[in-house]
């Protein structure tokens, strides 16, 4: 970036407004608007931070509230940040239990037990993996990524166990960022999930390239062919692993596959293995039509089937570059015990 101009930055008093801060952009550049700040502003400001500031209408083009962090700015453009002052912490500190695999001064990696929701939000205030490593960090956890998710640099749904890491200071934070976002292009960033769906799985390995958007709840998510506004490229891997009842037709009531992710969406295994006709066993927000299909396996294997009341899904690798010591880091979790009992069952028939 070249030839950026800061023309203003008003530091506020103790009932002042928000600092300000008010840049033009260079005669050699373009792009991206939360890239452009985020080089501009570097170390103060990370891209995930400046994205959260355009999204909540802090930043302004040419005197017109920017609506995208992907807003393409000109040469000459005149950029005004608001930059809230800092909010106290509102979640609390609460003494849950973590199953700890790594720790040092920059970052904590987990083994997320299934229940456990990532951050506080609606109807989750208290009893999340936030307010657990609150009560274990203290005051170290990184603040960029929010009041109500210090830390939280990748997430995993209520119900989906398995590795994370979560950073403890600003730096780490941003440099894991950035390695999420690269999804492992230029660096050593891998993310695998064990997951077990419902019937057999064309061949041996197989890719999904389908963009997902918001489904019409806005919660749930759905395979979008439009140019929408929340559409977002996608792509799972999958490899079989395992089939189990496998018949002389050539079918099999389930399989245990690998998944990895070359994009990080919402929700996007278990829409995508959904969208090829194998849901995951046990997720009703997306395989709930499945859900008979455990009447046809003999009494042991159908209780143990229809009491798995969560998406079979587990994030068993995590694999990535320590932002301090540049050492690429290697984690594994083994499948949890409901999961694994799910998958005997399965394998003894």
């Amino acid at each position: 970036m070249k030839n950026a101009t800061s023309f203003s930055e008003a530091q506020p008093d103790r009932e002042a407004q928000p600092a300000a801060k008010t840049l033009v952009v260079g005669e050699e550049d373009s792009g991206r608007l939360d890239a452009w700040l985020a080089a501009a502003l570097e170390p103060d400001l990370s891209r995930s931070r400046l994205k959260a500031l355009i999204e909540a209408g802090a930043v302004m083009v040419n005197g017109v509230a920017a609506k995208q962090a992907g807003h393409k700015i000109a040469p000459g453009d005149r950029i005004e940040l608001t930059i809230p002052d800092p909010e106290d912490p509102e979640p609390i500190g609460e003494d849950i239990a973590l199953e700890i695999l790594y720790e040092d001064d920059d970052l904590i990696v987990i083994n997320k037990q299934a229940g456990l929701v990532v951050h506080p939000g609606a109807g989750n205030w208290t009893g999340t993996l936030v307010n657990a490593l609150i009560h274990h960090c203290g005051d170290s956890l990184s603040g960029i990524g929010g009041v109500r998710r210090p830390g939280i640099v990748h997430r995993l749904d209520r119900d989906t166990t398995g590795v994370m890491v979560v950073a403890k200071n600003d730096i780490t934070h941003r440099h894991l960022a950035e390695q999420f976002a690269d999804h492992g292009l230029t660096g050593p960033l891998e993310r695998a999930y064990k997951a077990i769906v419902w019937g057999k799985p064309d061949g041996l390995k197989g890719t999904i390239d389908a963009s997902l958007g918001r489904a019409k709840d806005r919660i749930r998510r759905a395979v979008r062919t439009d140019e929408g506004d929340d559409v977002r490229h996608a792509v799972t891997h999958y490899l079989v692993c395992e089939r189990y009842q496998e018949k002389p037709d050539g079918s099999s009531a389930a399989t245990l596959v690998e998944c990895r992710l070359e994009t990080g969406r919402t929700h996007q295994i278990r829409v995508h293995m959904a969208h090829i006709g194998h849901p995951l066993i046990g997720d009703l927000d997306y395989g709930a039509a499945f859900k008979t299909k455990a009447n046809r396996l003999p009494d042991a294997v159908r209780d143990t089937v229809t009491g798995f009341t969560r998406q079979a899904l587990h994030a068993f690798l995590l694999v990535i570059e320590h932002p301090i010591t540049g050492e690429t880091l290697r984690f594994e979790a083994p499948l949890p015990q409901d999961m694994e009992q799910l998958r005997l069952a399965l394998a003894n028939l």
